[in-house]
Parts: structure tokens; sequence; C-alpha cells
């Protein structure tokens, strides 16, 4: 098992530097010139060309993304020149908001959606089935930002029961945080609900099939005792890829739902440093989500060889 996750490891430090090299490639193609997009096209040509080198830019590209990687793995984010700080600062200010939204968002999607898959699965054919399936597809279909707007003018604008922008964390106020996160959390959550529901049920409907429940049931055990002992832990195997899935995306995909709510997550900061081309802090941005992301895929293999022993083996 330890040759296996050190494998893993490996391999996720390679896909790392791959995404870095591909990202810093990426965002230094965007076209505009930072100095005039951060300062204003006014400026004269000397000031221009002070900050151009001030920044790094006059490097070559390759010197560029050394100089950044080797601060960065030293813990040295840079600085931003959009926002007047170190990016270590931005990124400490931000980060735990969108990592707590995309863990509650997740966490509400697995609970939820195995909740609906095995309710679907054991009522197979019922009216609870097709009603909760309908909906399932509906979610899974549904864009979030489209299912945010709907949910803003309902509750926010004409209910007025719920507030439509800001996010404070629960050791803020937590009544408040409680009432601002409702809405985000269900657009970052309805895919993850539907997804799990479907993968669910279908995995349900497979197991209960097999021959061992079978006989489980000939040996008297009851209904719940089977569903629950023998045929709910056989078939959340398949489930566990889309834990993984969910958690990235509710994380790696918030920028929409921060940018529709006005929160001010790393998400949305992402979103601010490409309209201003702060090189530097979408930079770090984009690996620190391309961790999680590793982190989270890492985590999801490693409970796979936990669960299927064969896997290690392969």
């Amino acid at each position: 098992m330890g040759r296996y996750i050190v494998k893993r490891l490996l391999e996720t430090l390679v896909i790392l530097f791959i995404i870095s090299i591909i990202a810093f490639a990426i965002i230094h193609l965007i076209p505009g010139d930072p100095v005039y997009i951060m300062l204003g096209t006014d400026i004269n040509q000397e000031f221009h060309d002070q900050v151009y080198r001030e920044m790094g830019l006059d490097r070559p590209l390759v010197d560029q993304y050394f100089y950044w990687l080797g601060r960065f793995l030293t813990g040295n984010f840079g600085h931003s020149y959009y926002f007047k700080q170190e990016v270590s600062q931005v990124v400490a200010a931000r980060l735990p908001i969108t990592l707590y939204l995309g863990v509650f968002s997740s966490v509400f999607s697995v609970v939820i959606g195995i909740f609906c898959g095995v309710i679907t699965a054991v009522k197979r054919g019922t009216w609870l089935d097709n009603i909760i399936t309908v909906l399932a597809n509906i979610g899974i279909a549904m864009p979030s930002f489209w299912l945010a707007m709907l949910l803003i003018w309902l509750f926010g604008i004409k209910l007025r029961i719920l507030p439509t922008h800001d996010f404070v964390m629960p050791s803020v106020n937590l009544k408040l945080s409680l009432q601002q996160m409702v809405m985000p959390v269900i657009c970052m959550s309805v895919g993850g609900v539907a997804s799990y529901t479907r993968q669910t049920r279908s995995s349900m409907l497979e197991v209960i099939g097999q021959d061992y429940i079978r006989t489980a049931r000939s040996k008297g055990l009851t209904e719940s005792r089977i569903i629950n002992k023998h045929a709910i832990k056989n078939a959340l195997i398949p489930v566990l890829t889309l834990i993984g899935m969910t958690l990235r995306g509710c994380i790696g995909g918030s920028a929409i739902i921060e940018t529709i709510f006005n929160i001010n997550g790393l998400g949305r900061v992402m979103v601010v440093a490409l309209n201003n081309r702060d090189y530097t802090t979408l930079q770090t941005g984009l690996v620190l989500l391309a961790l999680i992301t590793c982190l989270c895929n890492l985590a999801v293999d490693i409970a796979y060889a936990y669960v299927d022993p064969r896997i290690r083996l392969k």
C-alpha cells in the first residue's frame, strides 16, 4: 500500500508541474498589455517601460516561469500589482471562503444524492422513483448560473427572505453566514446531487440483483437490514469517483457562483485578476486550484485501494 501511495504522489507532482507550465503559457498568451490595463493608456512610454521592467515582463518567458516557480516552491507567491499586496495575503483572505463553500456543497451533494439514489432504487417503478429521476435529469442539465439568477429573483427580490450578495464566515456572524450560503450552496450542489442520485440508483439496482442479496433474503433477514448492511456498502464503491469530482468541481468551478453572488472568494479574485492581467495572482490561483484537484483525485485513488485491494496490485 505504501508503494502505491508513493507512486501516486510522484504522479501528482508531475501532473502539477505540467499544469503549471500550461497555465503559465496560456496566461501570457492572453492579449493586452498588463501595464496599460492596470494604469490606463494615458501614461507616458517611459513610465510604462519602468513598470514593465519592475513586473519582470521584459525577461524571456522561460526565465519568468522558473523565477516564479522557484519563489512559489519556497512559499513566496509574489506581489499583486492590482490588489497592491502580497499574493499570499490575497489567497489567505479568499481561499478559506472558497474551501468552506466547496466542502459544504460537496457534503450536501453526497448526503442528499446518495439518500435519493437509495430511495429510487428501493422504490423502483413507483411514483417516487419517477419524480426523483425526472428531477435528477433536470438537475444535470440545468446551468448553475441560470439557477443562481432564478433563486436571486425569487428569494432575494420577490420574497426578500435571503441576501443576494456578499458572504461572511460563521465565526463573524453565524446567522447571516447561514442565510448568505443557502443560494450559493444550492447552485453548487444541484449537479452533484443529480449525479449521485443517478449513479447510486444504478449501482444499487445492480447490487440488489446479486446472488448474495437473494441469499440474505432467503435467510429471513429484514429488507432494511439487507439494504443497510449489505447493499449500500457495495453499491457505494463506484460512487467514490464522483466524490472527488464533486469536491474539485465545487471548489475549482466556484468562480461563476462567486461572481454572481459577489462572494469575495478565490474564484472571483481569479476572474478579477484575469480581467486586469494580474499574472502573478492568476498563476498562483490556478496552481492552487490544480493542487486541490490533484489532492482530491489522490484521496479517491487511495480510498479505492483500501476498498478494493485488487487496485494496489495493478
